[in-house]
């Protein structure tokens, strides 16, 4: 798997944010990871990103544990967070270059055959940023950023992307060019773990999903097969959604419904 989740735990205190989660991620999959607001998603994302350590349970990455192998964990991963930060006094290009520098991006390191220079442009292309490459971040929308930041998180190859939220203010070209591609690297193997709250997203997209209620994995499968846990009546994952968490995630879909 490119992405195994073992019994994970992550406690605060009394607080116990994430309950014994399993779940994987076999390699070429688009896993779509939905729930309510604070059951779990992005506390479960920035445990498999490394940004935090597990109270408990066993987490691997390309086969890496991220607890005795973290270095090489996080190198064969991509992470897209939910609110991302990028260094706006830098152009387009000098942030993929710095951000492949700390990948070793930089015709060293086994990346010898394509220098930075034609990766950062080959990125930039892939994502319709080509000709900003050389304008300054802070001059750019929310989507050209959104865009850029997952440029940046396919830029050292990945074999897994973790990506919270990925369409969160984007237009629909923007939502459907992020759709393309993500189709694309899944189709070339790489292993892409998707929180979203837009349900529609999901049920185009993933090829299984996983929905989490109050720190505990409900239900997993493909589309069909959650759909059947509610007597496979309902037609709208939403309703399926719904039904499986007790409608607590009725305020975040008020968009698609």
């Amino acid at each position: 798997m490119s992405i195994a989740i073992h019994d994970l735990v992550k406690t605060y205190g009394r607080f116990t944010a994430v309950n014994g989660v399993s779940l994987d991620v076999r390699p070429g999959e688009i896993h779509g990871f939905l729930g309510p607001n604070g059951a779990g998603k992005t506390t479960t994302l920035r445990m498999i990103a490394g940004l935090l350590k597990p109270s408990s349970g066993r987490i691997e990455v390309n086969g890496h544990d991220t607890g005795t192998e973290p270095e090489a964990a996080k190198a064969s991963l991509g992470f897209i967070p939910d609110r991302p930060y990028i260094y706006e006094k830098l152009t387009a290009g000098e942030f993929l270059r710095f951000h492949g520098g700390l990948f070793g991006v930089n015709g060293h390191g086994g990346h010898s055959d394509n220098p930075i220079g034609a990766r950062v442009s080959e990125m930039l292309d892939l994502f319709e940023l080509g000709r900003w490459e050389n304008e300054l971040v802070e001059s750019f929308s929310h989507g050209m950023k959104q865009r850029l930041v997952m440029s940046a998180a396919f830029l050292h190859r990945p074999r897994a992307v973790v990506v919270d939220e990925p369409m969160v203010g984007l237009d629909p070209r923007g939502a459907r060019l992020i759709k393309d591609v993500f189709r694309k690297m899944s189709e070339r193997g790489v292993a892409i773990l998707m929180s979203t709250h837009t349900l529609e997203v999901a049920e185009e997209m993933c090829d299984r999903i996983s929905i989490i209620l109050k720190g505990r994995i409900i239900a997993t499968g493909t589309v069909d097969e959650v759909k059947a846990m509610t007597g496979g009546s309902d037609v709208e994952l939403t309703s399926v959604f719904l039904k499986l968490t007790g409608g607590s995630g009725l305020q975040e879909i008020d968009e698609i419904v």
